[in-house]
Formats: C-alpha cells, structure tokens, sequence
C-alpha cells in the first residue's frame, strides 16, 4: 500500500506528475490519431460504394489531416534529447547593419511571438535593450510550453535580411544582420553550482514602458558571472528579487548549455572561432526586395509568401531541420 505521506513532499508529487504528463503527451496524440484513421478506414469503403462523393471528400480531407498529425508527432519523436522538452530562453542581437539591424531584431521578436502563440506556448519578455535611433538592439524571450527548447533550438544562428531600407531617403538595398541564440530553461532536477564569489550583481532601472515604478527603482537587475564573462538581465517583473531569481535561471540556462557545448566540441574535436553576425555566416535569408524569398541555408528549404513567415508560420523551417539533423 502506497505510502500518503509520499505525496506530503511536494517535490516529489511535482516530479511525478511532471513524468505523467510527459508520458501523456505522447500516448493521448497517438490514440487519437490512431481512432480517426480507423474512423476513416472503416467509412471510407462504404462511402465509395455508394458513390457519396460528398463524403468521400470528405473522408480523404480527414485522411490528410490525420497525415499531418502523424507527421508532427514523427517530428516530435525525434525531440529525445534531455532538455528538448523544457522551455526556453531565446535571444535576438542585432548585428552587422546599425538601425537597420535593430529593426530587423524588432521583426523577428513579433516573428517569434506569432510563432510561439501558434504553438501554444506563454511567450513573455524577459529584458530589452532598445536601439539608439530604432528598435531594439537586443531583447530576450522567454517560450513556455512543450517541448519549445527542442523546436526553438533549430533557430539558432544568423538570420540575415535584405531589404530596401525605410530608413533610407534614397530607397536604396540594404542587408542587416542578427543572430539567435536559444538555451533551455534549467530547472531544480538538473544541478549547476554557481558559487556567490564569483557572480557581479547590478542593479539599474528599467528601460521603456512601464509606469511610474519602473522609472523610480532601481528593479532591473545584470549579473556577471565573472570566470565565464556571461552577463544576463531581466526588467520584465516590478520586484527585483523576482528579476534575480529570473537572472540566475538564465545563467544556470547558459552555464550548462556552455558545458554541453564544449562536450559535444571536444568530442567531435571540432575548432574555430564563433560565427560573426555578417556575411557568410547566416542559417536563413529573408528576401524582401527584388523578390520575396525565405530560404534555409542549412536545409534549403525556402518559402516564397515572406508575410506569412514574418506572420509565425515557421514550423516547416524548423521541421526540415530536425528531419535532416534531428
């Protein structure tokens, strides 16, 4: 007989819990798309025998759809990595391209957030750093839901834009720069020791829209974990203890993201120095003008109505990745 004082540890109940729902997440869309194809099967000769074409266009629409639930649920099957189930934290810099850059990063945050909300993810702003003449120079989000890390991580990289510049009276081509980065969201199950010592905390207001608080106390908080020079900050909360706890999640975040980083390099003996935001080194190019084009340098997977990339509709992109690399 289970013991009930089992459930009495929080932690514990948490934890299972957590494990039952990972499971269900799996099991439920599977019987699901298991009854509809037997739905189908078992109508669909009837309806060709009595020559309903009504319904039979029907059945082969819910025969597609179920194709496509199998699809996606194949590409999740391939998310088995340890962390690809967490959440995330993804961040946009502007690079080569000065305020055409910052605008490009302003873009791409309202691409991200569609892309998050069609997948049904919370996406909150963690911190914002806003352009000296435009947009934004460097923002953080934050993807809460199912498996985002495992999705977003196939963003990671340079996405390089070309366009004809609002910002130019002359209407002339221009080419801005940003880059991606995405690491997941370190919880209590995974240990990472961050020694006091060796973390710098500062304390500054926040920047843009907020009220009268935001513009009083000093609620935002930057910590420096000096032996690695990683710096992360948070605005987004009205306490500075919550933008602490925030800021620490973030470095535990980077701290193992940069350990997993250095085994996988030391074990494929790969060298080289970091890809610079700028020509040559970009995953995905967006192309507004002569044409419109948006196409993975990776994968070659390229979509020609930009809008609705811009719009969020980034899964095909992110599907081909991991169908390729996985």
């Amino acid at each position: 007989m289970e013991d009930p004082s089992f459930w009495d540890d929080n932690e514990k109940a948490q934890k299972i819990i957590s494990e039952c729902n990972e499971l269900k997440s799996w099991t439920e869309p599977y019987h699901k798309i298991s009854r509809r194809f037997e739905n189908v099967s078992s109508l669909l000769p009837d309806a060709i025998k009595l020559d309903d074409e009504e319904l039979i266009e029907e059945l082969l629409d819910e025969l597609a759809s179920v194709e496509e639930a199998a699809a996606d649920l194949e590409i999740k099957k391939m998310l088995s990595g340890e962390l690809d189930a967490k959440s995330c934290f993804l961040s946009i810099n502007a690079g080569a391209g000065g305020t055409e850059a910052c605008d490009w990063v302003q873009m791409m945050a309202r691409m991200y957030r569609r892309w998050g909300e069609r997948r049904g993810w919370k996406v909150e702003e963690v911190d914002l750093l806003p352009g000296e003449v435009a947009g934004i120079k460097s923002i953080t989000l934050k993807l809460s839901g199912s498996f985002a890390y495992g999705y977003a991580k196939a963003e990671k990289g340079v996405h390089r834009l070309v366009r004809i510049s609002p910002f130019d009276s002359n209407a002339k081509r221009h080419t801005s720069f940003a880059s991606v980065d995405v690491t997941p969201e370190i919880t209590d199950d995974i240990e990472i020791d961050i020694r006091p010592d060796d973390l710098r905390i500062d304390t500054f207001r926040a920047s843009g829209a907020g009220g009268q608080h935001v513009n009083k106390t000093e609620s935002a908080v930057r910590i420096t974990h000096i032996p690695t020079n990683i710096v992360v900050a948070c605005q987004a909360e009205r306490s500075q203890l919550q933008n602490k706890e925030t800021c620490l999640k973030m470095l535990k975040s980077k701290l193992y993201q940069k350990q997993v980083t250095e085994r996988e390099e030391e074990l494929k003996k790969l060298s080289g120095d970091k890809m610079k935001i700028e020509w040559g080194s970009q995953i995905r190019n967006y192309v507004f003008q002569p044409y419109t084009l948006v196409k993975d340098a990776r994968t070659k997977y390229e979509e020609t109505n930009i809008q609705q990339v811009m719009d969020g509709d980034l899964d095909p992109f992110v599907n081909a990745y991991l169908k390729e690399f996985g």
